[in-house]
């Protein structure tokens, strides 16, 4: 009974050690690839605001005015929406999620001195522009999977739709 319990640690030992061997030198041999930073990736700052993340400059393009005038209103409104919602926890009140989104359009106007529709048009401007950029990004993603056999080209076309139609996000990686 020993003899045969002594041989069955023995085989399980081998085992672990076997397994661990094979675990170790499928790492070592294993290729990292390194991720290529894509074409949407930009070294410039980007906002995040109402709708998604936009770049000051271009905003400030459009507008006419400074980079840095938008940069300030922007960072303005949001300590200004962080404090309502750091007043609400203080009281131990659930915060107002509408109170904490203000319309950006309006509170830009306002703080860049502007009038309302001309900032309106300037960030549906860019949301469009955004979006435009990410269709194309997505496009290229998707037939470079075709291209590589990885989607069929119905299988692409398919997620292209469900992305169009908002079921799926096309963003990718940020």
């Amino acid at each position: 009974m020993i003899q045969l319990r002594k041989i069955a640690l023995g085989a399980g030992a081998a085992a672990l050690v076997a397994g661990a061997s094979i675990g170790v030198t499928g790492m070592a041999n294993a290729t990292t690839v390194t991720p290529e930073p894509s074409a949407s990736a930009s070294a410039e700052p980007r906002v995040e605001g109402h709708g998604g993340g936009f770049d000051p400059a271009g905003l400030a393009e459009k507008l006419g005015v400074g980079e840095s005038e938008v940069t300030d209103a922007l960072q303005s409104l949001r300590d200004d929406a962080r404090s309502g919602a750091d007043e609400n926890a203080d009281a131990g009140t659930k915060p107002d999620r509408e109170g904490m989104r203000p319309d950006i359009a309006a509170s830009l106007a306002e703080a860049l001195g502007l009038d309302e529709a001309t900032v309106r048009t300037a960030l549906d401007e860019l949301r469009t522009e955004q979006q435009e950029e990410r269709s194309a990004a997505l496009q290229e993603r998707l037939d470079a999977a075709v291209s590589d056999g990885s989607l069929t080209q119905a299988e692409a076309d398919g997620a292209a739709k469900a992305v169009e139609l908002g079921i799926l996000r096309g963003g990718g990686p940020r």
